[in-house]
């Protein structure tokens, strides 16, 4: 079973990209098929460079070479496996760490934790999800305010006002979830207009660099990165502080934090994951959300008729979320539409085996989760947006094994799900969602999480 290490994880390739530039070795992963390195110091780099993300190459590679690929980053060889059954096979013995959450620290500079035991790292993890889980459930009407002020927005609005989505959403995601991370001081608009400009600053400058060496050749962006990284942290460290200190209610992400045994620094890396993954990933995974629903009546409505009869007149609560198994449908459905996640990747820490091949120790295995989620072997009409198809058990499967739900699913991913799926039953109680231009579409720039290229935009009606 594969470890959740999605949304995001591109962090992990991205790291081991550079340091697998800098330490070069002469292994091969024999007898795979795949590329032959265009530049003996730099290997394929400038393929991938050339088709515009790494997702992009590996779906070229894997359509050319299979379901298991490989090909080179400077003098190393690499695997990328294309296929659940493939992703099925391949043997990850390490499951004491998150490999996001370890890639991310490092990329970040972080090193409290890393080298430390199994028993310390499953309890630092413990730690983290618990504080998740105790936000949602401490935090519920925040997330509830929150959403029904956007929608009170959008129900304003005059009927041909064009809406755009991912600045009103990464508005949304960014408010919400600063809140729920450290407390009432982000009550001030002001508070979160600051925070994410440096939050902005910091996810886009990480990882960006690694792999074409631009962020080394440019002082002044580097510079500006680490201004950014280091006034977020002054933040997070000040917010643990108040919380501590303060005679605030307990209940808020770093409460949590602040309570168990980890210390000052480790409380600050763990609130910096938790506000950076978490407000991209929601945002994120609302705004594709709701424009998959303004390009299809039909799914609108049966979301509609589901949020009517099990919420009734009531309003949504946290235990009311699993009986809407529709809206999780749609959820399933626009992270695997819009490979909300497409990389996802592992060290190879013993010797493993695919099919009949060997991947040596410390070989670099990727996941193309982005190959794998439109594969036509596993999806009937792969590139359309069909909720229904999670009716099928081996649709949930296959979802479930790549680590998008169950008990593999990351706890970022289980406060995006949460957030999207207030929005959505708030949204269609009151609104009809209408895209703007019948052949608008939105093209997905695929990074460490899937984005619009440009904004997308949806018109609303009020329902009668």
């Amino acid at each position: 079973m594969l470890d959740f290490a999605i949304f995001a994880i591109t962090f992990v390739i991205i790291l081991i990209c550079a340091v697998l530039y800098l330490y070069p070795s002469s292994r091969r992963a024999s007898g795979i098929p795949g590329l032959n390195p265009t530049d003996e110091k730099e290997g394929n780099l400038q393929d991938i460079v050339n088709r515009g993300s790494l997702h992009e190459f590996l779906a070229g590679l894997h359509q050319e070479f299979g379901p298991v690929a490989s090909f080179w980053f400077g003098s190393r060889p690499v695997v990328s496996l294309g296929s659940v059954a493939l992703l099925q096979q391949h043997i990850n013995p390490n499951h004491t760490t998150d490999s996001f959450e370890t890639m991310l620290k490092s990329l970040l500079g972080y090193q409290s934790g890393m080298g430390a035991g199994a028993a310390d790292n499953v309890m630092r993890k413990k730690v983290y999800e618990n504080a998740i889980n105790n936000t949602l459930r401490n935090n519920f009407p925040l997330i509830l305010k929150c959403v029904e002020g956007l929608v009170g927005k959008w129900r304003s609005l005059p009927e041909a006002q064009h809406t755009p989505l991912c600045a009103h959403l990464l508005g949304l995601s960014m408010k919400a979830v600063t809140q729920l991370a450290l407390g009432e001081r982000f009550n001030d608009d002001s508070e979160v207009i600051r925070f994410r400009k440096n939050h902005d600053a910091v996810w886009s400058e990480i990882g960006k660099g690694y792999l074409d060496g631009s962020l080394e050749r440019s002082p002044s962006r580097k510079e500006q990165y680490k201004k950014a990284l280091a006034e977020l942290e002054t933040v997070l460290l000040s917010a643990a502080k108040e919380r501590k200190t303060g005679e605030t209610a307990a209940g808020v992400f770093v409460d949590t934090l602040v309570q168990s045994s980890l210390n000052e620094r480790q409380i600050m890396e763990d609130s910096m994951v938790f506000t950076l993954a978490g407000c991209v990933i929601t945002a994120n995974l609302c705004i594709w959300a709701v424009h998959f629903l303004s390009t299809s009546e039909e799914v609108q409505e049966k979301l509609y008729q589901e949020v009517e009869e099990v919420l009734g007149s009531g309003p949504i609560t946290l235990d009311k979320i699993p009986q809407l198994r529709y809206c999780q449908h749609v959820l399933h459905e626009t992270v695997r539409t819009a490979k909300l996640t497409p990389i996802a990747s592992r060290l190879q820490e013993v010797e493993g085996k695919v099919e009949q091949h060997i991947i040596p120790k410390e070989t670099l295995v990727i996941y193309a989760l982005g190959v794998v989620l439109q594969d036509a072997e596993t999806w009937r009409a792969p590139y359309r947006f069909d909720p229904d198809r999670f009716e099928e058990e081996s649709a949930v499967t296959s979802f479930s094994l790549l680590g998008f739900s169950g008990n593999q699913a990351c706890p970022e991913l289980r406060l995006a799900y949460t957030v999207a799926t207030v929005l959505l039953s708030t949204a269609v109680r009151q609104l009809k969602l209408h895209r703007v231009g019948e052949g608008q579409g939105a093209e997905a720039r695929c990074e460490l999480v899937s984005t619009p290229k440009d904004d997308t935009w949806i018109t609303v009606t009020g329902r009668k």
